[in-house]
């Protein structure tokens, strides 16, 4: 509306009120009612949990390799697309910004499932699909990492007071075992433990001990298979 037409209106209710007040009768000001707030918009349920998986399936180590090497990482080291593998293949800084964007892609894979207001169980197959993304990745033939950073991101999202807990342990163990997986077993054996007397749902503490499971069964089908390979 104009400014005019708006000053216009404003007289012209100051001067009905001032003929009610001289007939005697009380002013009531009535307000306009508010129109109603416009509801959240929900991603649908297939969006999200597909933006988890592509986030998962983000080949960092494999980029890194071509980078750094111009070489196929799941050619090199332990056939891993992930970031132990690019620390000890490529160099130690490589393998630290690997894990880094790893650890990234599954925190923001939750993030976003919580943004989009999708319930819990929908978050939760969302931190899902980010793992299974970077195990299986649709760009690489399906042979990625074993999603050790991706599902360390997802619970730091998800429990984030146990997991601060946990890492300067961890951490410890990393540093003087020198090697990844004691430091991971203890992580993912503990840290249920550590939810449980910090109160955390049981669902959590479930999915908690289903993703490093998931992690489990790719190692070992991994490892499988390359055992299986003609020398």
């Amino acid at each position: 509306m104009p400014a005019e037409a708006l000053v216009q209106a404003g007289m012209a209710e100051l001067a009905d009120a001032a003929d009610l007040k001289s007939a005697g009768l009380k002013t009531v000001w009535v307000r306009s009612p508010l129109p109603a707030p416009t509801q959240d918009y929900k991603m649908p349920v297939w969006l999200i949990i597909l933006i988890g998986y592509a986030l998962g399936a983000v080949p960092t180590a494999y980029i890194a390799g071509r980078i750094k090497a111009g070489k196929d990482i799941r050619q090199m080291g332990d056939d891993n697309a992930g970031a132990a593998n690019a620390y000890r293949e490529l160099s130690p800084m490589a393998g630290i910004i690997v894990g880094a964007i790893d650890i990234a892609k599954g925190a923001l894979a939750v993030i976003i499932a919580q943004s989009g207001h999708a319930s819990q169980n929908v978050v939760l197959l969302t931190g899902a699909a980010a793992v299974i993304g970077h195990n299986w990745p649709v760009f690489l033939g399906l042979r990625g990492g074993r999603g050790v950073s991706t599902t360390i991101g997802i619970l730091f999202v998800l429990v984030t007071l146990p997991m601060l807990i946990m890492t300067l342990p961890t951490l410890l163990i990393l540093i003087w075992k020198k090697n990844v997986t004691p430091s991971m077993a203890f992580l993912f054996i503990v840290l249920p433990l550590v939810d449980w007397w910090l109160k955390v749902p049981p669902v959590l503490i479930a999915y908690g001990i289903a993703l490093p499971a998931l992690i489990g069964i790719t190692t070992f089908f991994r490892t499988r298979t390359k055992a299986a390979r003609p020398a």
